[in-house]
């Protein structure tokens, strides 16, 4: 037991109210956008669609995202955050709405679904910078393993619940259901994040034009080699992992696993990995936090792995189990990285070009996931996906301050 767990002051003095009201409500609406790409992905496929259009309509919502995070950022940075979300968060629930009324009514042509995909990443780019500075600054350092632990588990568990809800809906009654789920569960969350105070939520302070603040986080950014290095890497990693999740794992699924229904489940044990893990989470202290974060980089690629390999479901679960375990590894000592090393005022923006590098690879990967397929074959497109991600995991390794990035508060107890 450590030092923390001996000594530490009940739940209700270090959970603010604005880290309970954004906890509940990243649960809420995650039910429901854990399923969307589920069913998003089986309505292209039910239309007709195939590898190539599930990828197409996956990226129409990345790109944007892409485009738009770094505006995102530094609206965060200058204005109440709560207040960012909750239009990021209305925005989503009126484009999902419509996606799933054009759905049900059968008229989701591949335009529509590339359209209101898009417009679903515009939100997606305001609402993430926003979210993680007010996640960061809801809580003290001190709290910060067991408060960003338990956070992910609530977040994660929302992934599972949605995730198996999505799948079985979706081969139930249909996609067009399931988007209307999350249409409602964004609703629900905007109206639950009116609620955190606005003293708590970071109010605006731009006085400066946005491009000068956004110089300030360019700056804040480049200038440490552990952030810019994990950017990198995750730059080509998420767009492998993506490929191989949203795009090759529908297909395959449809192909000899039983559809939607078998591939839900696959993405439930994904979320009970990440949920699991953060129950050692919330007391394990490593000393070198990146250190022990990028362990879990490698966990990433078994999924891809597993697909490539033909093997059941039952180990492809047990795959994603394990990459589930690697994100909620990484996550956590991210999350205290960022907090314990960047200033408050800068959160959001150093967030957005966080996001920003992670992803902006992503939109070209699942575009190119078909004629990726199309050249190397299916197996050989996953065999790719895996093996970039491991050799990635081990070249982070090679940067010095990934290795040595140390957690500062004393830890009596913690891990070499």
């Amino acid at each position: 037991m450590t030092t923390e767990q001996l000594t530490a002051p009940p739940a209700a003095s270090w959970a603010t109210r604005t880290y309970r009201v954004q906890t509940a409500a990243t649960v809420v609406s995650g039910l429901g956008n854990a399923a969307a790409p589920i069913a998003t992905a089986f309505a292209v496929l039910a239309g007709g669609g195939g590898t190539a259009e599930v990828g197409y309509v996956t990226g129409a919502r990345l790109l944007p995202t892409v485009l738009f995070l770094l505006l995102g950022g530094a609206l965060a940075d200058r204005l109440p955050r709560h207040r960012v979300m909750v239009a990021a968060n209305g925005f989503n629930a009126l484009t999902q709405a419509l996606l799933a009324a054009l759905v049900l009514s059968g008229h989701a042509g591949l335009w529509a679904l590339l359209v209101l995909s898009a417009a679903g990443g515009i939100g997606q780019a305001f609402y993430g910078p926003a979210s993680q500075g007010v996640i960061m600054a809801s809580i003290a350092p001190e709290h910060s393993t067991r408060a960003f632990s338990l956070y992910r588990m609530a977040q994660n568990a929302a992934q599972i619940g949605g995730a198996a809800l999505g799948g079985a809906l979706t081969a139930a009654v249909g996609p067009g259901w399931v988007l209307a789920i999350d249409a409602l569960g964004f609703a629900v969350a905007a109206a639950l994040r009116l609620l955190i105070p606005a003293e708590e939520a970071g109010s605006g302070h731009g006085g400066t034009g946005i491009l000068t603040e956004l110089r300030e986080g360019w700056r804040e950014f480049i200038g440490r080699q552990w952030l810019w290095a994990i950017v990198v890497q995750f730059g080509i990693v998420t767009a492998c992992v993506e490929a191989a999740e949203t795009v090759y794992g529908p297909v395959v699924a449809e192909q000899r696993l039983g559809g939607a229904s078998a591939w839900g489940l696959a993405m439930a044990a994904f979320g009970l990995g990440m949920v699991l893990t953060g129950i050692p989470m919330t007391a394990w202290r490593p000393r070198r936090i990146l250190l022990a974060g990028n362990w879990g980089v490698f966990l990433f690629a078994c999924p891809a792995l597993a697909l490539a390999l033909h093997l059941s479901l039952p180990l492809i679960a047990t795959a994603m189990f394990a990459s589930g375990a690697g994100v909620t590894l990484f996550g956590v000592n991210w999350m205290i990285a960022l907090q314990q090393e960047i200033p408050p005022a800068l959160l959001s923006r150093v967030s957005a070009y966080d996001s920003l590098g992670s992803i902006c690879l992503t939109p070209l990967g699942t575009v190119l996931a078909g004629p990726a397929a199309t050249a190397l074959t299916l197996d050989g497109a996953l065999w790719t996906c895996a093996l970039t991600t491991f050799l990635l995991a081990a070249l982070a390794l090679l940067a010095p301050e990934v290795r040595t990035l140390a957690r500062t508060e004393p830890t009596p107890t913690e891990a070499p």
